[in-house]
């Protein structure tokens, strides 16, 4: 055989055996390679070659991202777009309802055609794959933004063999198995489908470690990239920690769902600090001092444990809804509550197991979130359920007004819903059942890689299996439920309840440093701004004190009592007002107007904590006890 033969064979081989583990079935292969040099206007090039026969081609730029629960594909940044067979440019042209829809007119003799454009890396302004993805020390490259595939073949049945050229000093990280030996800034990927490549994100910068967590059969990797040197320097009480992490998800569930597990872990301030799930891999872009600030490392601290969680949770076991055949057919949100408010409550429990936050930290932060809850106005027109059903348009709305529209409250309204559910579980067996048991049960599985989807009912019946009751009957209760009240039974069950103080705990003061901006609540009803635009209102809660007085967001606090704004300022003031008849005297900005406003709040700060119930079994301390020790 010759060495020509011989890698052929080695080709299709390598394809034969991708398409067997991740669920192709052969047909279609794509190549597509991306140049990520032009690092000074990060910009990507790409060319890809897709096979086609003669007639009307279709050609699909993604649209709807798993993960991101919303038609976010950004095809507005595609430039430069030329097709060509054979060397001679081809006539296309855009679906005029479709915008992500081209169609291209193959002559005869043609089976291929080649496709060359740019990605301009987005800038500011949007969420998850929408916004900045590079900088000039790193990029993160989400596929999705730098391909094509044909209609109306189902993503799992295109093969597509993909390649990077990076610059000179820059390391890469990918869930993606390179093939044969290559350049260590141009890597070359074994085949796998379309589905598998868009849920591979790779990160690649100058500034690199690769810290191995856990050993084979299943190895995990916690691969960090930043836009500092000094910013790797993780310590090994926290590298020890995200090696506990890994032992209590694979103890809660029994099993697990990828081959290896690649934490992309993007340590930077110039883009969103966000976090995308997927099967083998996460993309976590966090603070440039996560592991070395204390406030940073609390306050993001749930973020790796809660991708990690839908490894199980929401890549392998889908909603049915949400388990489409390709990346533009809409996806339906309406099990949200199960796949992020789930997978959002075993990720708290999980960075408490695994030590990543104390107890008492784990309890400060369910306590903001039940505050947070409890001071959403919105409760009493919209119902949990339609934050799931409308989650494409509430993603991107904006800040202000949230509480009274609502947001993705799913995240911590699920939890509480998840933490009662857990809480009665216990209850009614005694101690001998928990939600654990759902995870085993529902999620384990034997470590299978293809995704499985699932209904509503089937979650029911998988909770009724662990502990019989009308689950079903209850959940749909909270979930449509309109009431004015957070759902705080979970807390009561537990052996604890939430009360207020006029101390902030420590997560309440790492949330404030962390956003740079003051939570106000639960006290006066507003948030303000203290970084950039310090003492511009962000939120109002609808109908509190600072409503009825005519504050709104966008408006810009000058002066508290006739003193300079600063955040210690307005605190003192409120403080100076609880239990007394003087007045907050706010000088505000309104556009170019400026105006006096008189806030009759006199209650003082407000800040959530949990205190225990004497006489009521901890069932929180059961539920957070480590499993793999």
């Amino acid at each position: 055989m010759t060495r020509f033969a011989r890698a052929l064979a080695f080709l299709a081989l390598a394809a034969g055996l991708a398409a067997a583990a991740h669920g192709a079935d052969g047909g279609t292969t794509l190549t597509l390679a991306v140049d990520l040099r032009d690092t000074a206007h990060k910009v990507f090039r790409v060319r890809e070659s897709i096979p086609a026969q003669p007639g009307t081609l279709g050609l699909l730029y993604p649209r709807w991202i798993p993960g991101e629960h919303g038609p976010t594909g950004p095809i507005e940044n595609i430039t430069g777009l030329s097709i060509s067979a054979q060397g001679h440019p081809l006539a296309w042209h855009r679906d005029l309802v479709d915008m992500y829809h081209l169609e291209v007119e193959v002559p005869e003799g043609v089976h291929g055609v080649e496709l060359s454009f740019e990605f301009l890396s987005p800038g500011p302004g949007r969420r998850f794959g929408g916004s900045v993805s590079a900088t000039p020390a790193l990029t993160v490259l989400e596929w999705n933004q730098v391909l094509f595939y044909p209609a109306p073949l189902p993503v799992r049945s295109i093969l597509v063999a993909a390649s990077v050229a990076l610059p000179p000093d820059w390391h890469w990280a990918s869930a993606l198995e390179t093939q044969g030996e290559v350049a260590p800034q141009a890597p070359a990927f074994a085949p796998v489908s379309v589905e598998t490549l868009v849920d591979s994100p790779l990160a690649a910068g100058r500034y690199w470690r690769r810290i191995a967590l856990t050993p084979a059969p299943a190895p995990t990797y916690l691969d960090l990239v930043a836009d500092r040197a000094e910013d790797l320097a993780a310590s090994d009480d926290k590298i020890a920690q995200q090696r506990l992490l890994v032992r209590e998800a694979e103890a809660l569930f029994g099993t697990h769902h990828y081959r290896h597990y690649d934490f992309l872990c993007v340590l930077t301030e110039q883009t969103e600090h966000f976090g995308l799930e997927h099967q083998e891999s996460s993309d976590n872009r966090v603070s440039a001092d996560f592991f070395l600030d204390p406030d940073s490392y609390l306050y993001h601290g749930s973020l790796m444990a809660h991708e990690l969680v839908h490894s199980w949770n929401g890549k392998f076991r889908r909603p049915s809804d949400l388990l489409t055949p390709d990346f533009n057919t809409p996806m339906k949100g309406d099990l949200l509550w199960a796949y992020e408010g789930l997978t959002n409550y075993w990720g708290e429990v999980l960075a408490a197991r695994s030590g990543a936050r104390s107890p008492e930290q784990f309890r400060e932060a369910l306590a903001a979130a039940a505050a947070a809850m409890q001071y959403t106005r919105g409760r009493r027109w919209r119902p949990l359920q339609d934050t799931a059903d409308a989650a494409q348009v509430l993603y991107d709305a904006p800040h202000s007004w949230s509480n009274w529209r609502r947001s993705v409250d799913f995240y911590d309204e699920g939890t509480l819903l998840w933490l009662d559910v857990d809480a009665r579980i216990r209850e009614r067996s005694h101690g001998r059942r928990a939600l654990d048991d759902l995870a085993r049960a529902f999620y384990g599985s034997d470590g299978e890689l293809v995704p499985q989807p699932y209904t509503a009912d089937e979650l029911f019946a998988a909770l009724a299996a662990v502990e019989p009751d009308d689950w079903a009957a209850l959940l749909r209760a909270r979930l449509d439920a309109r009431a004015e009240a957070a759902p705080l039974e979970g807390i009561e069950r537990v052996g604890w309840r939430l009360v207020y103080t006029d101390k902030p705990n420590a997560y309440a003061k790492a949330q404030e440093k962390v956003t740079r901006q003051i939570d106000l609540s639960s006290a006066l009803g507003l948030s303000v701004d203290t970084g950039d635009t310090p003492g511009t209102i962000t939120d109002v809660i609808w109908q509190s004190a600072a409503f009825d007085a005519g504050l709104a967001p966008a408006m810009r606090i000058v002066a508290v009592n006739g003193t300079q704004f600063s955040a210690d300022i307005l605190k003192d003031a409120i403080t100076a007002a609880h239990g007394g008849a003087q007045a907050l005297e706010l000088l505000v900005q309104d556009f170019d107007q400026f105006r006096s406003v008189r806030i009759d709040y006199h209650e003082g700060l407000r800040y959530p904590h949990l205190e225990r119930v004497p006489g009521t079994t901890d069932r929180l301390g059961e539920i957070l006890h480590p499993r793999s020790r």
